[in-house]
């Protein structure tokens, strides 16, 4: 089992900047596809960003060029830097970690943390 926790979430105004990070408790995170995710009120949970094992990054259309997800290994820590914040980006935003082990594949999720953008 593997336990997610995000923070930096807030509240900013539209051109504003956060900085989320996802601790986890693998020790072993380097084994798990890491993203984020995010999910407003009325809507379903859309993918916002990830970063594979092997070092690959994708990123939702509507957030490219503003976000950037990062990992350090080390610290077992996904980051998601959000610059030039617009009132859609409002969601709470989840941590997920992949792994597939022996054929089956494994989904965590942490318990999200609120970004709210507004003037």
């Amino acid at each position: 089992q593997v336990q997610l926790v995000e923070s930096g979430g807030g509240s900013v105004q539209p051109g504003g900047s956060l900085r989320l990070s996802c601790v986890t408790s693998s020790s072993q995170i380097g084994v798990y596809d890491m993203g984020w995710y995010r999910q407003a009120p009325g809507h379903q949970r859309e993918v916002v960003a990830t970063f594979s094992t092997l070092g690959r990054m994708n990123y939702a259309d509507s957030v490219k060029g503003r976000f950037t997800i990062s990992r350090d290994n080390a610290i077992k820590t996904l980051y998601l830097q959000m610059d030039n914040l617009q009132p859609e980006d409002t969601a709470t935003y989840y941590c997920k970690a992949t792994g597939v082990f022996y054929g089956r594949e494994y989904n965590y999720w942490g318990r999200g943390t609120q970004v709210t953008v507004s003037s």
